[in-house]
């Protein structure tokens, strides 16, 4: 449930930012989408973030977790998604990607800390 409320409250946020940015906002909408696979709380979300930070093993749903930019763009690309929504679920904790105008990729990061 806090993955959904996130979703919608970063949504709403592009909305107000950008009006008229459907794209926009389907990807802040969407861009957690690989969290859901991974099927773990709070707590061991937590603790496969810690974990990765010692580079200690960890479970394959933390690995999931902790994949799930990667895996959540792949589903969204497998579906037919738009490059921006793609981008922005593969790439929303790393670097903008270059053909994406910065401008854009600010106002999905400022809805994503929403």
């Amino acid at each position: 449930m806090p993955d959904l409320a996130h979703a919608v409250r970063s949504a709403q946020s592009v909305a107000r930012a950008a009006p008229g940015r459907a794209d926009l906002a389907r990807a802040a909408l969407l861009h957690d989408v690989g969290k859901r696979l991974s099927d773990i709380g709070t707590v061991g979300r937590s603790l496969a973030t810690a974990l990765s930070l010692v580079r200690l093993p960890t479970s394959k749903r933390m690995a999931s977790y902790l994949e799930h930019a990667r895996l959540g763009a792949e589903e969204l690309n497998a579906l037919g998604c738009e490059d921006l929504v793609v981008q922005f679920a593969r790439h929303h904790h790393g670097a903008r990607p270059t053909h994406i105008a910065a401008a854009d990729w600010k106002i999905l990061l400022d809805a994503d800390d929403e």
